[in-house]
């Protein structure tokens, strides 16, 4: 009578079969296995193979049964078959080790084995069990992994910029190559909030305020402060950080960059400087210029010097503003308070502007400027600022027309409640500067209405025209 075997069911319940069942159970196992399974004698002779074992090299259990294991062993790893029969001869298993077989065709497998010795009745070792696992796959996207790991190193390590990698709390834990060379650190130094040591101690502090606002909100980082390099000098960078999102939106990680404007910095302020030495220039020139036409023609033309000199003194305001902003434009707003300084306490009185916060370029802010110093002096004499009941409104704004890629510039000055306006006999310079100029530097249309009620002004420019786009789009 066979033996019974008790052994666990699916149900975790105990059941019983004859030594002949239990043995069909394991084989079907053994069969049904995904991975390659297969015994041989101490001589390497082979007695059993299953389906995953034809599988994965080729060779049917007809062909492998009693030939020698070291069929399917390259010439380069007999001598591993050697030290695996060794240890299962001393009853010690090989543990898990990467290697490779030989498949029917030819080619290599990159497979993972393990090998347990056999032991008989009397527990004396007569063979070997082999269960392997094909790593093909696994090899293969190991190496995407270690390939995209190197273009990743490549990038971050040769970039210009600092950068690095945080945790959702804002704990820095990656840094690149360029990060050590220049701080002269470690990552175990830097690690967390150790990034601190290298900061300038008049900024360090002010630093660890504003990011630890971006840590708490996830708002976007940027800020600018000076970083210590390892030989002492502190260098200006530009930094940034944004935070990484889940699929579920969750902040899982930060990536911040350094970027050293040490030498921009120093470019820019030369330029600055340069700019205010022309500047300088500049205004001893139109000094020059009007002392010499008061020494001409104080006595015969007075009012002539006046103007004049006022219309000099505009221009440098509009150039004191320009050199200010770089020469790179600047806001109605700013302008017209530089042409209007000298009305200043009307503000908000008599005196009332509203608009977009549009940013006009060099050249047209200069015709512009002269244009509103203009109405301004015109207003002050003749008409609404003459009196303290008349008004003035400046309004501008952006107009869009539909087949239009660019918008329009379109600004107004209107006066009320001053004397009756009458339209002059003689138009002079004056005319020229509010009418003509503006219209030439903006490509557009200018109204000047002398209504009864108050004077109207109004520009409207061509498509683009005068707007300060290339700083609009650097901003954005």
């Amino acid at each position: 009578m066979d033996k019974k075997i008790r052994f666990p069911g699916a149900d975790g319940l105990f059941s019983f079969l004859t030594a002949g069942a239990h043995n069909a159970w394991l084989a079907a196992i053994i069969r049904s296995s995904n991975d390659a399974i297969i015994s041989k004698k101490l001589d390497g002779s082979i007695t059993s193979w299953n389906p995953a074992a034809e599988r994965m090299l080729g060779y049917t259990e007809d062909e492998m049964l009693g030939e020698s294991i070291r069929i399917i062993i390259p010439d380069h790893l007999q001598q591993e078959e050697d030290a695996i029969i060794a240890s299962i001869k001393e009853g010690k298993p090989v543990e898990q080790f990467e290697t490779e077989r030989i498949h029917k065709s030819g080619r290599l497998i990159a497979i993972s084995a393990h090998v347990s010795p056999i032991l008989d009745e009397h527990g004396k070792v007569v063979g070997a069990s082999k269960i392997a696992r094909d790593l093909s796959k696994e090899i293969e996207n190991r190496r995407r992994i270690e390939e995209s790991e190197f273009r990743f190193r490549m990038l971050a390590d040769n970039i210009s910029q600092f950068c690095w990698v945080a945790d959702s709390t804002g704990h820095i834990f990656w840094y690149n190559k360029r990060w050590f060379d220049y701080t002269g650190t470690t990552l175990e130094d830097m690690e967390g909030w150790g990034w601190k040591s290298v900061h300038h101690p008049d900024h360090v502090d002010r630093v660890v305020e504003k990011i630890q606002h971006s840590w708490d909100t996830g708002e976007d980082w940027e800020d600018t402060f000076p970083l210590r390099r390892k030989d002492g000098e502190y260098r200006w960078f530009l930094s940034r950080a944004k935070p990484i999102y889940d699929s579920d939106g969750k902040i899982v990680r930060w990536f911040g960059t350094n970027t050293d404007i040490t030498d921009e910095r120093e470019r820019q302020e030369q330029i600055r400087f340069l700019m205010r030495e022309v500047n300088h220039r500049s205004k001893n020139m139109l000094a020059l210029i009007q002392g010499i036409a008061r020494q001409t023609g104080k006595k015969e033309h007075p009012e002539f010097i006046r103007k004049f000199e006022q219309r000099l003194q505009a221009l440098a305001a509009s150039q004191d503003l320009l050199t200010n902003m770089g020469w790179r434009g600047m806001t109605i707003d700013d302008l017209l308070n530089s042409q209007l300084g000298h009305l200043a306490d009307l503000k908000d009185i008599q005196i009332f502007s509203e608009g977009a916060d549009i940013r006009i370029n060099s050249h047209c802010a200069q015709n512009l400027g002269m244009a509103l110093h203009e109405l301004s002096t015109n207003a002050s004499k003749y008409g609404a600022l003459s009196t303290d009941e008349g008004k003035v409104y400046v309004n501008w704004s952006l107009e869009h027309r539909e087949g239009e890629d660019a918008p329009r510039l379109r600004i107004k000055w209107r006066e009320e409640g001053g004397p009756p306006v009458t339209e002059p006999d003689h138009k002079g310079f004056g005319t020229t500067v509010i009418n003509q100029m503006c219209r030439s530097a903006f490509s557009g249309e200018v109204t000047l209405d002398y209504r009864p009620e108050g004077l109207f002004w109004e520009l409207v420019g061509s498509p683009g025209r005068g707007l300060d786009l290339t700083y609009e789009e650097d901003q954005a």
